[in-house]
């Protein structure tokens, strides 16, 4: 016995029946508040950096340095993950989102050792990230360079 094949409006009506219900906006909020939290925490640690007079250079580079220690060691514990999956790109963005992605491989294949494992996975996300980011960078800063005298 065949089977007629499916008109566009059932096909339609069995696919919306099957089809998971979205949590976009409950995936946006995460992200929201869990970023937002992050970032919080980044300005409560400059506004500490500034109590302990580090300076206009320093203190950025204090705050950045403490977080990516609180995304690594976070990442060591194996709780970075937990908040990686509950809040997305909320906690991918933030400069301990990149801890993660450097630490994360390295720690994965530790037990392959220290040249083959750690060295060799290091950079398996981050790599591609650090690459573009210096490719443009420098690309951006040559374009300046060409026009900087209609720029001035």
């Amino acid at each position: 016995m065949s089977r007629q094949p499916y008109t566009a409006g059932q096909y339609q009506h069995l696919v919306s029946r099957v089809t998971p219900s979205s949590r976009m906006l409950v995936g946006y909020v995460r992200a929201f508040w869990v970023g937002g939290a992050i970032c919080a925490l980044g300005q409560l640690i400059s506004a500490w950096a500034e109590t302990l007079k580090l300076g206009e250079v320093t203190n950025p580079m204090f705050t950045t340095s403490v977080l990516i220690l609180i995304g690594t060691t976070l990442t060591g514990l194996g709780v970075y993950d937990r908040i990686g999956k509950y809040a997305g790109a909320g906690s991918a963005i933030p400069v301990t989102g990149f801890a993660n992605s450097v630490a994360a491989p390295a720690i994965e294949f530790q037990r392959e050792g220290a040249i083959t494992g750690v060295g060799a996975r290091l950079f398996t996300l981050a790599g591609p990230v650090l690459a573009y980011g210096i490719a443009s960078s420098v690309l951006v800063g040559v374009i300046y360079w060409a026009l900087r005298g209609w720029l001035l």
